[in-house]
């Protein structure tokens, strides 16, 4: 046996564009550029679309929270000044009302027939105390005629002018200036705080 036989020559293979795959065109280049650019560029908006909106999120979460911080001092101010208004009212209603009593002291007969008015049917022995000036004004104006029930009227300087106390054994009205004043009070700041 011949070395000759037992090699086969050696052949330079074929270079035709039929066989394998060849080199990419410049049009099918251009594609591929295009492509990844685009498929870059899509990638790129969507991370930087979801970065934007992060970042929207937690610009919007630091001024929620600096208005929050800016209204607490406002609503603290508010019931200050709530708290401030109704005082000024309240010192300008009594002054109106020591005025008025001042300019028609003839107030109280009225308000001693209310006060009456709010004991029970059955009540007895009737005392209304005033102050003395005032006691003067309801004796020439009131007689125990006035109502069916008997009462009479006790001196009392303790009493401010235009208020009254009635009591029986039983019951006991207060109908003083303050006592009235703090009830209108007290009802116009328990309305205004519930609307």
């Amino acid at each position: 046996m011949s070395d000759s036989n037992a090699a086969e020559r050696w052949q330079v293979p074929a270079i035709d564009g039929s066989s394998g795959q060849g080199y990419p065109t410049a049009s099918r280049l251009q594609e591929l550029q295009e492509q990844a650019h685009e498929e870059a560029f899509a990638q790129g908006y969507a991370e930087g679309l979801k970065a934007g909106e992060q970042e929207l999120a937690e610009r919007v979460r630091r001024l929620d929270e600096l208005l929050q911080a800016q209204a607490r001092p406002l609503d603290e101010l508010d019931e200050v000044v709530e708290q401030q208004l109704l005082e000024l009212a309240m010192s300008a209603v009594r002054q109106l009302f020591r005025r008025e009593l001042k300019s028609d002291p003839s107030h109280v007969i009225g308000v001693v027939r209310e006060a009456i008015r709010l004991l029970p049917v059955a009540c007895r022995d009737i005392k209304v105390h005033l102050h003395p000036d005032d006691a003067i004004l309801v004796r020439e104006s009131l007689s125990s005629s006035d109502n069916e029930r008997a009462w009479s009227i006790v001196e009392d300087p303790l009493i401010a002018r235009g208020g009254c106390q009635v009591s029986t054994e039983a019951s006991q009205i207060d109908a003083q200036n303050e006592t009235r004043l703090n009830a209108l009070i007290a009802s116009i700041a328990g309305n205004e705080r519930h609307t």
